[in-house]
């Protein structure tokens, strides 16, 4: 079995509190043998950081204040973060971005927000965990410019058609593939668009507790998802690539190692 890392898991959810070891004992079972755990708000980036301290080698953490908190951007949150990424299971910048699907922060906040959370990234040369939601031009318009200076960067729970593809490779983004693929009522343009990912540029996640796979026989009593079942979502991905799941596995396994610098 090709061990797996689900680049994007938020167990810091509270719909984990209750049984999170044995969360992350049956991803292990599964062969998912490292987690990176997604911050969304400072506090949510320092538990991330915290249960990434105590399973060193297995959780890995990213720290950044999603879009929809962008109202909470602040200097001292600026300070929080940057002392988070000096911290050694921090791998990366992030979840940060645009929303302007929720708007729960005004787009201008949104657009502050991403920018100082891009400048900190390269600052500290950490690559950048990217959220998009019906934002892509301005999005584009604030990364491109950026790219240069950044230590690369994935599109967190790609949801985009080929043309938004094209545009994310063509900045040298990894593709963050979650169980939105196995979505029959919504992902069809994703898995059209899913054939067009270089191996070299694919990774994997699930985004639990969100996005349960769809496709998942017999289906779990609970809607919660679970790093176990990102196999599921190797599955469908592999199916849309036409390649043996091995290799799609073996692929996106590397290419999280290499931009999160994880150890062999």
């Amino acid at each position: 079995m090709v061990e797996l890392v689900d680049i994007g898991a938020n167990l810091t959810h509270d719909s984990f509190d209750a049984d999170r070891d044995e969360v992350i004992g049956r991803a292990a079972e599964c062969g998912v043998t490292r987690l990176i755990v997604t911050g969304s708000t400072v506090e949510a980036s320092e538990q991330a950081a915290d249960l990434a301290d105590a399973r060193p080698g297995v959780l890995f953490a990213t720290a950044g204040v999603h879009p929809h908190h962008a109202s909470d951007w602040s200097d001292d949150a600026a300070r929080s973060l940057r002392s988070l990424c000096d911290r050694a299971p921090v791998v990366a910048v992030g979840e940060c971005g645009l929303d302007y699907f929720r708007n729960f922060s005004p787009r201008d906040a949104q657009r502050t927000a991403f920018r100082a959370q891009l400048e900190l990234a390269a600052e500290c040369r950490l690559p950048v965990f990217l959220h998009q939601r019906d934002a892509h031009d301005d999005f584009l318009g604030i990364l491109e410019p950026m790219m240069g200076g950044l230590a690369g960067g994935v599109a967190h729970c790609f949801t985009g058609d080929a043309r938004v593809l094209r545009e994310y490779l063509d900045l040298g983004l990894y593709i963050g593939i979650t169980g939105w693929i196995c979505d029959e009522r919504r992902g069809l343009a994703l898995r059209q668009a899913a054939a067009e990912i270089p191996l070299d540029r694919l990774m994997i996640e699930t985004d639990a507790p969100y996005l349960l796979p769809r496709t998942l026989k017999p289906r779990p009593r609970t809607r919660r998802n679970e790093p176990m079942y990102l196999r599921e979502v190797l599955r469908v991905v592999a199916s849309c690539l036409s390649e043996p799941e091995e290799v799609v596995a073996e692929a996106a396994t590397r290419n999280s190692k290499n931009l999160f610098r994880l150890q062999a």
